[in-house]
């Protein structure tokens, strides 16, 4: 999560913000699309008999009994861009959405909040209004918590804003007694947000804020202010794990500005009131729940402990079992779990396991080859970076997409634009048809090394087919 500089207009007093312009959309001829949205899964949610998660390319909801996804853009009722939050519950569902932008005064690329939209029917209509806020330059929605029927939403530029009346207004509601002014105090820039056992929890840029009396009173929680603190003032992610009868709260704590702040996992057993740090140096993302298991998303995997944090255990690269596809680079956004069944919103796609990650299922989004117009082979990412890209084990890899008609054997080469033969990737291997098939190189020639930046070329030679031609651009 990088921090850059925004300008605000700092307003002295609490007062309610209108929604702007709300529209509502019910869904007939723009129908949900089928499929997966996006492969950066940032969060996940359950209400039902469905699962929605958030992805960088919109809104998608999955079918448990039938395994269909369908997903949603703006032509549904959503903001454009990707998912930035996501609360569901019952028929109930709140997604915040964003986009970069470039403004005059800064013209690098600027996060925008795209709006917040409601479904209250399982996502058959959507009634969605504009960002609320002072801006929407750098006033993204990171969170949603629901406490006591008023709707909570937090953002760096933005505040802390809620709703006493689902999405019809939004007021002003900073965790502390100071005048709201996101753009002077680090505790108005929200990040993350939670409520269960009665309390409202908030993550700033300034530590852990609970409420009792949702925002009423306030108390806050940082690196410096107890014996037994949390690992650092940005907490950017918070979890609320209730098992045995208990209410057990989770952050995840990054550096601020303290010298002695660490990036951790922070774990409070009696409210927040003392705090115990796990995996220390992780930078984590979120959090799931089911019992007395706890699992972790962070940068470098999905983490699981059965012991309430004690001990750890890091799940390895996952591989579907069913035709070895494998989710590529480490990165771990979200996490759903429930009843033994766990799904992880991976970077480069969603996975699920019902026996503890020794088998996983593994879906992805990706252009069918071959039809509507579409190529039979294509390379993503492109162009591809092997020291930046879908690393795993120090390689990166692009895939290059294609599709089999029969079953047959399949040859892949990547030349130079000399049309000199770099590597081969893949000799008279074996593949089931028809099927959509992905084969994966990792930047490297024959003898192991790094190519040089540039445009190569693939052929793809499938038996009883014919050849077909690809191109992809590395830069490193």
């Amino acid at each position: 999560m990088k921090m850059r500089r925004f300008w605000l207009i700092a307003l002295l007093a609490p007062a309610a913000l209108g929604a702007g312009v709300i529209t509502t959309h019910r869904i007939s001829g723009a129908l949900p699309k089928s499929g997966l949205a996006g492969n950066g899964i940032t969060d996940i949610a359950r209400s039902g008999g469905h699962l929605w998660l958030g992805t960088g390319n919109g809104l998608s909801r999955l079918d448990l009994a039938t395994g269909q996804f369908v997903s949603y853009t703006p032509a549904q009722g959503l903001g454009h861009g990707s998912v930035a939050a996501l609360w569901a519950h019952g028929d109930t569902i709140i997604v915040a959405t964003a986009t970069d932008t470039v403004t005059a005064a800064d013209p690098a690329a600027l996060p925008k909040g795209t709006g917040i939209s409601f479904s209250f029917d399982s996502g058959e209509t959507w009634r969605h209004s504009p960002q609320p806020g002072p801006t929407p330059i750098q006033n993204l929605t990171y969170d949603i918590a629901v406490n006591a029927s008023t709707v909570w939403i937090v953002s760096y530029g933005g505040g802390v804003l809620k709703s006493p009346d689902w999405g019809l207004s939004w007021v002003e509601a900073a965790p502390d007694t100071f005048n709201f002014d996101p753009y002077g105090k680090y505790n108005h820039r929200g990040f993350s947000a939670a409520a269960a056992g009665g309390a409202l929890w908030i993550g700033t840029a300034e530590g852990v804020n609970k409420s009792t009396d949702n925002g009423a009173t306030w108390r806050n929680l940082t690196h410096v202010s107890q014996p037994e603190p949390i690992s650092g003032n940005f907490v950017v992610a918070l979890g609320c794990q209730q098992t045995g009868g208990r209410d057990i709260i989770w952050g995840a704590t990054w550096v601020a500005e303290g010298e002695t702040e660490y990036n951790a996992v922070s774990r409070s057993l009696d409210g927040g009131l003392t705090w115990k740090t796990f995996l220390r140096d992780e930078k984590a993302h979120n959090f799931a729940f089911d019992d007395s298991v706890v699992y972790v998303a962070a940068d470098n995997g999905l983490f699981v402990s059965h012991d309430l944090g004690e001990s750890w255990y890091l799940y390895p690269p996952m591989r579907d079992a069913r035709d070895g596809e494998r989710v590529l680079g480490t990165e771990a956004y979200s996490a759903y779990a429930q009843d033994g069944t766990l799904w992880a919103g991976m970077a480069d796609g969603l996975a699920r396991t019902s026996d503890n990650g020794f088998t996983w299922e593994i879906y992805r989004a990706f252009v069918p080859t071959g039809r509507g117009g579409e190529k039979r082979t294509y390379a993503y990412p492109n162009p591809f970076s092997p020291m930046r890209q879908n690393q795993i084990g120090g390689d990166g890899y692009v895939r290059f997409q294609y599709n089999t008609r029969a079953a047959a054997r399949v040859t892949v080469k990547v030349f130079d634009f000399a049309m000199e033969l770099v590597a081969t990737v893949i000799d008279g291997e074996y593949r089931t048809g028809p099927a959509e098939c992905a084969e994966l190189w990792n930047g490297r020639n024959d003898y192991g090394d790094l190519v040089a930046n540039g445009a190569y070329f693939y052929s793809l030679e499938i038996e009883g087919d014919g050849t077909y031609w690809g191109k992809v651009l590395i830069i490193n």
